[in-house]
């Protein structure tokens, strides 16, 4: 008794020891440990963790990094130390697939309160106001993690990819070590006074052992309602937790981040004024020249920014050796790889559905999937089209590279011996035995806006002193604003960066380290199985980038250019007639993107509300395609009402699916056609000057506004839907601002009510939204 007592003793004095000494001193082999767990869809929230984990040595830490999905490298059940969650949002709210198990898991109804009392965790969510939902992953973690008993160590940091995640994330994570070491701290004090207070009350019942109710708001990003909150955040962070709950969201990963380039100190937002460059340029006088007016650009700064101390990010750790080998035969491309959701069908038919002399240009494509009888698809489905980068871009590519003669070579790519990175991977997703130009062309996405770790990478590159300069001062905290301006906004691609700093030189391993996956481009289908079988019909708008500061020409977007191209020898134009010769027909590589949620009521009699301007009508010319075949197949049957809500410029010029639309009306399958147009001059009922004064655009919002007693009752007393489809940044946003006013006035209701309300409709779903940024 004697002998444990003193081991005991012993015991206890070495835990305060380990307390006293846990977050400064310990050796290497003793440095205490903490555990990051993250979900991503598209490689950014990963990309964070594995920048967290590769820094947390410095801070004398050890991460355990792991995804979410590998449930055999933790265990969170018996975890007694810190836990670190950074998860991002896809789709309409849903959690990445590498989390979606997990996220199952914690909302098991059999868990118990306290079934993660022990558990100290802090989350980071990523998200995009531009989208329904926002970081809706992250918030359903947190609170059933808090459900469960789980005490949080940080506050939780919502990062807003609409305007820049790092405005945000490098704060957040400038806050997270102390917050870490603190709560490490704090555990080690309380397992100490849990084995003194055993030692000296040794009969009574163990105590209660879980983790205090640790709040420590040292950094507390707010979870904002719209995107103009957080570009008005730039060098403050508030130090209490908002309350307020954005109804907007994130498919986040779209845009993969570096670690690096979001580990700096807090970044300025767009409209930062300290530190960021004038882009109206600055009036200067030199030695008796006239005043000439200096412009910024994607290549100079003007003071302040050019003569400011720069705060830099780590340089992120090389990871990859790559090496070409030349080889007998030369390999052609003739597509993507097969997988097995992959199929190979032909454009049937391709129609231009907008006149020569509107803004955009509206195509309308037809697929023969006949050859694929499993291929079933329901309205409200999208489908994926693989793409390859544009061949002229790709050789500029290897010229830049200097690697053009090597074109044919093959890639060997192997992880370095040497390399410090965490969790470093040769990325699965390019195929072994592959040529420089397959890789090029099928595998990395070489359109992609550069991050700022790659910025900082290239400063390693660079012969030149001023652009070295430069890149440095796009890539710090004082740059940010610049950064936005002249990179992330404009959409600026690597090979254009690489073409306006023509001193780098970056190794071909540089670039597959930091240019994400080659990703599919999704689009709506636009008809019914049951109208066209055999066919799936796409619509969407040849998209335009201007030319701009770094950009010297204009360009088109990657897939839309590329349909385009490749369709232009069959395409039909409007009032044309379709040919009746063979021209080949060419071929894509789609694969189907069931979508469970975005589907007509499966209630014939419930009535539904579809809201989409532009080729946002695509979904639903497969919904009324769909209901018009039912209602012939079912004549006996009690249909409900179905509202569209239809907008464009011109009704001579992008009025798409004019004659089919009011063909729907006259056959009884669309009760209330609404239509407006922005440009053309107003000659509508003297109705609607009471909702816009003369000369004011018009939109879908308005007509929502004028119908509101209808569409309220629609969706408040007869149980009905509401589908929303297009443009998220604009359109989907104002639609969403007009039902809470609608509410709010229907009801005799505040704000906060209506918007409640609203929620409401999103969590039955019942109002859904497949819109686009």
């Amino acid at each position: 008794m004697v002998a444990f007592g003193l081991v005991r003793t012993v015991l206890s004095q070495s835990v305060c020891y380990l307390s006293k000494y846990a977050v400064s001193s310990m050796p290497c082999e003793m440095k205490p440990r903490f555990v990051l767990l993250y979900g991503s869809q598209k490689g950014q929230a990963q990309s964070i963790a594995e920048g967290v984990a590769e820094v947390a040595e410095e801070h004398g830490l050890v991460a355990e990094l792991s995804c979410l999905d590998q449930n055999e490298k933790y265990n969170l059940e018996k975890e007694n130390a810190p836990v670190v969650f950074i998860v991002s949002t896809t789709g309409d709210g849903e959690p990445p697939d590498n989390a979606l198990q997990f996220v199952k898991r914690i909302k098991k109804k059999t868990l118990s309160t306290d079934h993660y009392k022990h558990l100290c965790y802090a989350l980071l969510a990523l998200g995009d106001t531009n989208y329904a939902n926002f970081c809706n992953c992250g918030k359903t973690i947190e609170r059933h993690l808090q459900e469960l008993g789980a005490k949080q160590f940080y506050a939780t940091g919502y990062a807003d990819d609409g305007v820049g995640l790092e405005v945000v994330v490098d704060p957040w994570l400038d806050g997270l070590w102390t917050a870490i070491k603190v709560a490490l701290s704090k555990m080690a004090s309380d397992r100490t006074s849990y084995l003194k207070g055993e030692e000296e009350d040794s009969p009574k019942e163990t105590p209660d052992s879980s983790i205090p109710d640790v709040q420590l708001n040292l950094l507390s990003i707010a979870d904002r309602q719209n995107s103009e909150s957080v570009r008005a955040s730039v060098e403050t962070v508030s130090t209490s937790a908002s309350a307020a709950s954005a109804t907007q969201t994130a498919v986040s990963d779209l845009r993969p981040a570096s670690p690096a380039g979001i580990l700096g100190l807090a970044s300025q937002s767009r409209g930062a004024a300290s530190g960021s460059t004038s882009a109206l340029g600055t009036q200067t006088k030199d030695a008796g020249l006239p005043h000439v007016a200096l412009m910024a650009s994607l290549t100079r700064s003007l003071p302040p920014l050019c003569e400011s101390s720069l705060n830099v990010p780590a340089l992120p750790p090389p990871y990859l050796d790559v090496s070409l080998q030349e080889v007998d035969t030369v390999e052609q491309i003739v597509g993507p790889l097969s997988e097995e959701a992959l199929l190979e069908v032909p454009i049937s038919r391709a129609v231009q559905l907008t006149r020569g002399d509107s803004v955009k240009t509206a195509l309308l494509l037809e697929l023969d999937v006949s050859a694929y009888p499993t291929m079933t698809y329901q309205p409200g489905d999208s489908f994926d089209v693989i793409c390859p980068n544009r061949a002229t871009e790709v050789e500029d590519m290897l010229h830049r590279l200097g690697l053009h003669d090597q074109r044919n070579h093959r890639v060997h790519i192997s992880l370095r011996k040497d390399t410090k990175k965490k969790g470093a991977l040769v990325p699965p997703y390019i195929p072994q035995n592959i040529s420089l130009m397959y890789l090029l062309t099928w595998c990395l996405e070489i359109r992609s806006v550069p991050k700022k770790a790659f910025l900082r990478a290239l400063v390693e590159h660079a012969g030149d002193g001023v652009q070295r300069r430069r890149l440095q001062e796009l890539c710090s905290k004082q740059g940010a604003a610049d950064y936005n301006l002249y990179v992330r906004d404009l959409s600026l691609g690597v090979l254009e960066l690489l073409t306006a700093f023509p001193s780098c030189s970056p190794p071909l391993s540089l670039l597959i380290e930091h240019l994400p996956k080659l990703q599919p481009r999704p689009y709506s289908a636009a008809s019914s199985c049951l109208r066209h079988p055999g066919k799936l019909h796409f619509v969407f708008n040849v998209v335009e980038f201007p030319a701009c500061s770094g950009r010297p020409a204009g360009k088109r977007g990657l897939c839309t250019g590329w349909l385009f191209d490749l369709i232009n020898p069959v395409l039909v134009f409007p009032g044309g007639a379709e040919s009746s010769g063979r021209t080949p027909l060419p071929k894509i590589h789609v694969s189907l993107r069931p979508n469970c949620s975005f589907r007509p009521p499966s209630d014939l009699s419930l009535p539904f509300i579809m809201v989409g301007p532009g080729t946002g009508v695509a979904p639903f010319i497969g919904f009324l395609q769909q209901r018009q075949k039912e209602r012939q197949q079912n004549p006996e049957a009690t249909f409900g009402e179905t509202w569209l809500f239809f907008g464009c410029r011109h009704r001579d010029r992008d009025y798409l699916f004019r004659e089919e639309l009011e063909g729907f009306v006259s056959s009884g399958t669309l009760s209330h056609l609404q239509v407006c147009f922005s440009r053309d001059d107003r000659e509508e009922e003297g109705a609607l000057e009471a909702t816009n004064s003369a000369g004011r655009r018009r939109y879908v919002q308005h007509n929502l506004l004028l119908n509101s007693q209808y569409i309220t009752d629609i969706l408040l007393k007869q149980n009905g839907y509401l589908y929303v489809c297009g443009d998220a940044k604009n359109m989907a946003k104002d639609v969403n601002d007009t039902l809470v006013e609608m509410i709010r006035t229907e009801l005799q209701v505040d704000q906060l009510e209506a918007m409640k309300k609203l929620a409401g409709l999103r969590e039955e779903k019942r109002y859904l939204q497949d819109i686009w940024g």
